[in-house]
């Protein structure tokens, strides 16, 4: 059994943490709110770019003309992975998922015989597949979300990966990220971005039903054509997207962290309770074999 000052110096070092993990967990509810807005204030954009983009391309019909990000390669055979994680951790599983979540569709895609690339975007996700995939990982970009998600950040990543793209250096990408939902829920997320994904049938018709009758009745027509006006909008797409990406990962981030703390919390609290539970009953143990000692020696006098 420790002694009485082992229990002491281990209950002040076990509330010391306490006090940083309360700090930390309330720095994190401070951030979360700002960052939650910015997440959401994204998507309606991001998802109204997207349909944009997809009635554009649905109407040019032949891809022969088409901008390269849209008709892609003409092939599939190497496929980059863009891991969207934080740089600092103390915030729960939610790195792990993301690193669990690319190591899935790498393995997967090893397995079909293709020629898998890594960009990480952030320092855990590096840190998370270089045990399996090392060789894969060619470069990690980090210091992104260390303060606040900017869009020229997301931007840089854009033409990077579009500078990539027009190398020849792949022939799809996609992005791996956690999609923000609540403070203690994130949804993995794999959304492809080169080639631009072609809207399926069965979501026009849908938007197609959505719309108001002066709408569908209306006729457009496009200055430039449809195809100049892609190949300009196409590689802002890519900075928008991974801007997205970026800002849904960080909500994310800030709520898994603040729910790691509060349970951090709340375990050093029932730690220091069974600390000191167990320093009373030890210095009451102490206590009472001093007095009888001290009854013992009287006696024997």
């Amino acid at each position: 059994m420790p002694n009485l000052k082992d229990l002491r110096v281990r209950i002040a070092s076990v509330k010391s943490t306490q006090k940083i993990t309360a700090a930390m967990k309330m720095v994190a509810a401070s951030k979360l709110k700002r960052a939650q807005d910015q997440a959401e204030a994204a998507r309606p954009y991001a998802e109204r770019m997207e349909r944009m983009l997809g009635s554009l391309a649905a109407s040019i019909g032949d891809t022969a003309g088409a901008p390269k990000l849209l008709s892609g390669s003409g092939e599939d055979n190497t496929q980059l992975l863009v891991v969207v994680t934080s740089d600092r951790g103390l915030c729960g599983g939610f790195n792990s998922q993301v690193v669990r979540g690319a190591r899935a569709l790498a393995t997967q895609l090893r397995a079909e015989g293709k020629e898998v690339k890594i960009l990480c975007v952030g320092r855990k996700g590096r840190d998370g597949l270089r045990r399996n995939f090392e060789s894969l990982i060619i470069d990690t970009v980090e210091g992104l979300t260390r303060r606040e998600v900017e869009f020229a950040s997301a931007a840089d990543v854009g033409e990077r990966l579009t500078s990539m793209f027009d190398d020849g250096e792949f022939d799809v990408c996609t992005v791996v990220y956690n999609r923000f939902k609540s403070a203690i829920s994130q949804e993995l997320t794999a959304q492809q971005l080169i080639p631009f994904p072609m809207p399926e049938a069965g979501d026009s018709e849908t938007e197609e039903a959505e719309k108001p009758a002066d709408v569908l009745a209306a006729i457009y027509e496009f200055e430039p054509d449809e195809e100049t006006i892609l190949a300009d909008l196409l590689p802002r797409n890519l900075g928008i997207q991974v801007y997205r990406a970026m800002l849904e990962s960080y909500a994310g981030e800030q709520g898994a962290r603040m729910a790691a703390m509060d349970n951090a919390t709340r375990n050093a609290g029932d730690m220091i309770d069974r600390l000191e539970q167990n320093y009373n009953r030890s210095r009451q143990a102490a206590i009472t074999t001093e007095m009888i000692e001290i009854v013992s020696g009287a006696e024997a006098i």
